[in-house]
């Protein structure tokens, strides 16, 4: 009798053992929300704010991130009021050009990314703070505002060579052709950001920047584009997309994005979202949209 209890109470164990496990099974894994925090403010270009509210949609669309939004002093005004609590985010999206920060803000930022948290360098962001060295190597390269040979050297790629080369020729940093629709070519396709990309794709209008330069250390290009000379260009097939590392930071720059426009890419988007999950975990899980341009086809949302 004793062993046909142990038996029965066996079987019951057994049977709600296997319950349970179903339980959990079925019950939804919570899925990581990442908070990113969009500094804008200040900048050289129209589109600034309209360009704030599209990014934070392009990336609170995907459902990994939630974007909140602060905005500087104007230009000239005192920016010790400046002082975001940078600890409780998991991203910092600067779509920021202007006045240097507080010398406290500046050390916050810099312990961030060291310390690990992500950083998106969008477009003419990376024309700000020549002289904040920390900075200038979060960013790698960037141009403009007195950017010259002793900046560091020029980043670009050399087809002869077939490898990115840096070049400490004397010379302004920063600079631009026409506006004018142009070919990404991706340069790393192992990278999680490009993994599953076209090699090269249309992207719509915007400013191909060129000629940038800067401490240049750590850079791993993703993607680059021709610089055309009869667009007024360097002649130079230049850095597009770039990932960087800073302590246990890890930061995407993209020099794409000048106008509303070219923020309407399906190709800036998408590089935008995917980058922007990469920096905060070191992984991309995003699938590319069916309607990601092609080598022929650009393509762009409403």
């Amino acid at each position: 009798m004793k062993r046909l209890k142990v038996v029965q109470l066996f079987f019951w164990l057994v049977i709600i053992g296997l319950v349970f496990t179903q339980a959990k099974a079925d019950t939804p894994i919570a899925k990581k929300i990442y908070k990113v925090l969009i500094i804008d403010g200040q900048n050289n270009h129209r589109n600034m704010a309209d360009g704030t509210v599209m990014m934070k949609k392009f990336l609170e669309e995907t459902g990994l991130f939630t974007a909140d939004v602060i905005t500087t002093p104007k230009k000239g005004e005192n920016m010790e009021s400046f002082n975001p609590d940078f600890s409780k985010y998991d991203v910092v999206l600067s779509n920021y050009n202007g006045d240097s920060w507080s010398e406290a803000t500046n050390i916050a930022f810099e312990k961030f990314v060291k310390n690990g948290g992500g950083l998106v360098v969008v477009h003419a962001a990376d024309n700000a703070f020549p002289k904040w060295l920390a900075y200038n190597k979060m960013i790698g390269i960037g141009g403009w505002e007195g950017r010259n040979e002793k900046s560091g050297p020029y980043l670009y790629f050399d087809e002869a060579k077939g490898k990115m080369v840096k070049d400490t020729t004397k010379g302004v940093g920063g600079s631009h052709g026409h506006q004018h629709e142009f070919a990404v070519t991706t340069r790393d396709a192992k990278h999680p950001i490009m993994k599953g990309l076209p090699t090269t794709w249309l992207h719509q209008k915007d400013e191909l920047y060129d000629r940038l330069r800067g401490p240049a250390e750590n850079v791993n290009v993703l993607a680059t584009a021709y610089s055309p000379k009869e667009q007024r260009g360097s002649g130079r097939i230049e850095p597009m997309l770039m990932t960087l590392q800073y302590g246990k930071g890890r930061i995407f720059h993209t020099t794409l994005g000048h106008e509303t426009y070219s923020q309407k890419c399906v190709g800036f988007i998408t590089t935008l979202q995917r980058g922007t999950e990469w920096v905060a975990s070191g992984k991309v899980t995003q699938a590319v949209p069916a309607d990601f341009p092609t080598a022929t086809k650009g393509s762009a949302r409403p």
